[in-house]
């Protein structure tokens, strides 16, 4: 059986950063991002965040700041368990 999740990475100069395949926004901070993506839960730590642009329609985020690392964790639960984006549209 294929998997079909699909995900892309992208960072311009360790400060600009976009990601495809979001399906959620977990949690938000200054220094952190948490992201529920097509391939696993996505972690970015840095300083200085903001979210520049935020397209739930086709799972796209940019984010700027001083971008330190990314982690990815895989097996992450369920698309049910509702982050930042289902709490703020409930």
């Amino acid at each position: 059986m294929e998997d079909t999740a699909r995900g892309n990475v992208i960072i311009e100069d360790r400060i600009k950063l976009t990601v495809t395949g979001v399906i959620d926004v977990d949690s938000f901070d200054n220094e952190n991002i948490i992201l529920i993506t097509e391939l696993g839960m996505l972690i970015v730590a840095g300083e200085n965040f903001r979210i520049n642009k935020l397209n739930v329609d086709v799972g796209e985020i940019v984010i700027e700041g001083e971008i330190d690392a990314l982690t990815y964790k895989d097996n992450y639960g369920s698309r049910n368990k509702g982050g930042f984006l289902s709490k703020m549209f409930k």
